[in-house]
Order: C-alpha cells, then structure tokens, then sequence
C-alpha cells in the first residue's frame, strides 16, 4: 500500500491549489471504507490536522482553513483530495495525506511542499 501525494507548488497570496494523494494497493472496498484526512507540517512546528472525510463523505476542518479549503475524495480513482482556495503565507508547509483504514492499519504519504508568498 502506497499513498504518493502530489500538486504542491509555489503560489501567490489569494491564490488557489488543489493537492492530489493517490493510494495504491488498495481494492476498492478498503479504500472506500477508510477515513482519510490532510495534515500539514510548518518548519518548526507539529504536525496539525487540516481536514478529515469519513467513509461516509463527512468532512471536519480545522478552524483556520474552514470556508477556504474542501477535501473530498473518488473511490473509483482511489484518490483524495484537498482543494485550497485564497491561500495565505501561513498555510505554507508540507502536506500529508493520511489514510486509516476499517482494520486500524494507517498509512501515511510522502509529503507536498505548498509555499505561499506575500
């Protein structure tokens, strides 16, 4: 099982993103049954959750992403995704996508680099 993250990239302020994270090695119904979420890493800082989607399609955002970025995801294409609008300098860092699958087995990608410049 893989998940290989990508669509990271420079971007000015008020600009927009759409990061993709495609998971390998998973048949469709382990896929479709995982909750799945986008984190991000800031040089120096932790990890922090910036938003999930449940098996169901329901979604949770942090606070400071809420009404500026959406995750969704296609089962058929074994993909999510996490659309950003109106980016800001401090949505710089690295992205995570991260799966959990039905059976508690969690699986991390490799990381995005958004950088957002003033």
């Amino acid at each position: 099982v893989q998940l290989q993250a990508s669509g990271g990239g420079l971007v000015q302020a008020g600009g927009s993103l759409r990061l993709s994270c495609k998971a390998s090695g998973f048949i469709l119904s382990s896929f479709s049954s995982s909750a799945m979420s986008w984190y991000r890493q800031a040089p120096g800082q932790q990890r922090e959750l910036v938003a999930s989607i449940t098996s169901a399609s329901s979604t949770v955002y942090a606070d400071f992403v809420k009404g500026r970025f959406t995750i969704s995801k296609d089962n058929g294409k074994r993909t999510l995704y996490l659309q950003m609008n109106n980016l800001k300098p401090e949505d710089t860092a690295v992205y995570y996508c991260n799966v959990i699958m039905a059976n508690g087995r969690n699986y991390w990608g490799q990381g995005t680099q958004v950088t957002v410049s003033s």
